[in-house]
């Protein structure tokens, strides 16, 4: 019998004593000026998606550059709201592949725990921006569910935390559920997937570190950054504390049309994540969710691309180009050697 976990697991509480970001348009304005020489489309995104963006993220946003890579990443557009636009709402049938509330099954011996509704950014390209997280929270607010199939279950040898962004919940919240997974013994890695790190690099702090080792044995930490503007001092300071304190360090990208469609970027963004103890793991073809297909890169160009970074890069620093496709038993790679 799994002992409960506290009832306080959720929501998430901001453990810096604030989370420092910029929900208000005008506050975006004011910080960026020219950039919003058009209609951004901030009322309608305000129900569907709202606006969030840290004040750190912000920080490093050219002002008056409409174009910046990371100003297209958190600024809601009209294209989002096309209606004729394609788009699913749940691109990778994940509400269909729950086994519990918080608990997906998509792969052999992995599960993915949705760990925190939250996010302290808002990706304008989410796969997850329409997906019920909320309402599975509080299906199983105890996580009593999603830890009574892991279990029950001892072919799962891989539990990744998701969301949201697990790393919103506080660092006793955190200490909590990795305890929870640690007597599971059977379960031999924890992956943390997490933008934190990027977006917010003052939250990577000892107390934290130390929350997340109650899970003594294999660590995975997988983050998120798809432009080498986004890794700043700050983020490799953080990347730092998890590296000696022996976790594998990752990187996932998404591939989006006019953020990071080019060679160059690609490359500069291997060679800054090496630097920063991070290998390139995928680079993601776009998942088409609602809102999102402005962002979309043809497959033939994506090929294009890969193909000319193998050619710039040592094959560690080469990520593999990839798409999840529903029902599959792995991600689909899109170039020979990929795999």
């Amino acid at each position: 019998m799994i002992a409960k976990l506290e009832r306080t697991l959720n929501p998430p509480e901001h453990p810096d004593g604030g989370l420092a970001v910029v929900t208000d348009p005008a506050a975006l304005m004011d910080r960026l000026g020219a950039a919003f020489t058009e209609d951004p489309a901030i009322t309608p995104s305000r129900e569907q998606f709202p606006l969030r963006v840290t004040r750190s993220f912000l920080d490093r946003i050219s002002p008056g550059l409409p174009h910046d890579p990371l100003l297209l990443q958190i600024l809601p557009q009209a294209a989002e709201f096309d209606p004729r636009a394609p788009g699913l709402l749940d691109p990778l049938d994940e509400a269909g592949r729950r086994t519990s509330p918080r608990l997906i099954r998509k792969y052999h011996g992995r599960a993915l725990l949705l760990a925190s509704a939250e996010c302290s950014i808002h990706c304008r390209y989410c796969f997850r921006k329409h997906f019920p997280i909320r309402d599975a929270i509080r299906e199983d607010p105890d996580c009593e569910q999603a830890l009574a199939d892991l279990c029950a279950d001892t072919s799962i040898r891989e539990v990744i935390l998701s969301g949201g962004d697990p790393l919103t919940l506080s660092d006793r919240r955190l200490a909590t559920l990795a305890a929870r997974l640690a007597s599971l013994t059977h379960i031999a890695t924890l992956r943390i997937h997490t933008r934190e790190p990027v977006v917010r690099p003052a939250r990577i702090q000892k107390d934290l570190i130390e929350a997340l080792l109650e899970f003594p044995r294999r660590r995975v930490l997988v983050i998120h950054a798809n432009h080498p503007n986004e890794l700043v001092p700050a983020v490799g300071r953080g990347l730092d504390r998890f590296r000696e304190a022996g976790f594998h360090l990752l990187n996932q990208s998404v591939l989006l049309a006019h953020v990071n469609d080019e060679v160059e970027v690609l490359a500069e963004l291997s060679e800054t994540l090496f630097s920063d103890g991070v290998l390139p793991y995928y680079l993601h073809l776009l998942d088409p969710v609602q809102g999102s297909a402005h962002f979309a890169v043809p497959d033939e160009r994506a090929r294009t691309l890969h193909t000319e970074l193998r050619a710039r890069l040592p094959g560690y620093l080469v990520p593999r180009l990839v798409r999840e496709i529903p029902g599959a038993h792995s991600k689909t790679p899109l170039v020979s050697g990929s795999e």
